[in-house]
């Protein structure tokens, strides 16, 4: 069956989505038609300003509407560890935790040589130039996901930072090999910061 033209721009739209099948699109296209015009306004203003307002912090890489995040500007942080993620929402995973202090660093995604993602395809290079600006920083934390990719980025990383004479530490046992850190639970996540190892 052909949609009209707008019906069927929504349901491709949808299929963008991560996980979003044609099936799972249509039904939430209809869903989207019969919903009130507000709550149809608010969404798309809501879709708009994410893009519109949020944006990467020029420290640390973490998503944020002011530049530095309130976290790189926070004064009562510890500045001698930085714990190195791959996305914005594992800092928040880190956070809701509310066991670790110190600052962060996101690479927005992990080495992938298959899928054509090098060092320079990630947020590496901002590291080592923070870094070499704060001589502070004693500790680097490698909460990457125990994937094949994450942990090839754990090694690199941990290779080129060895000789500054960094400590540079993974995350602890905790984390099952092939979990996403968002998904992992409070304590989860405290077990792996308090028995993480150095490499």
């Amino acid at each position: 069956m052909q949609y009209p033209t707008p019906l069927a721009h929504l349901i491709e739209a949808y299929m963008k989505l991560p996980g979003i099948g044609e099936k799972t699109a249509t039904r939430l296209a209809f869903y989207t038609l019969d919903m009130p015009d507000k709550d149809v306004s608010e969404f798309a203003e809501s879709l708009s300003d994410v893009k519109a307002k949020l944006h990467q912090c020029s420290i640390c890489g973490n998503i944020t509407e002011s530049d530095p995040c309130s976290i790189c500007t926070n004064q009562e942080r510890d500045r001698k560890t930085i714990m190195v993620v791959e996305q914005p929402k594992d800092v928040m995973a880190f956070e809701e935790m509310g066991e670790y202090d110190g600052l962060y660093h996101v690479l927005h995604g992990v080495l992938s040589p298959m899928d054509g993602i090098g060092p320079e395809e990630i947020n590496i290079k901002s590291l080592i130039t923070r870094l070499q600006k704060h001589d502070e920083v004693k500790e680097i934390i490698l909460a990457l996901n125990s994937t094949p990719e994450g942990e090839s980025t754990a090694m690199y990383i941990s290779k080129l930072l060895k000789p500054a004479g960094l400590k540079i530490t993974r995350l602890a046992a905790g984390l099952a090999v092939g979990s996403d850190i968002e998904y992992a639970n409070s304590i989860t996540l405290k077990r792996a910061v308090q028995g993480r190892t150095e490499l």
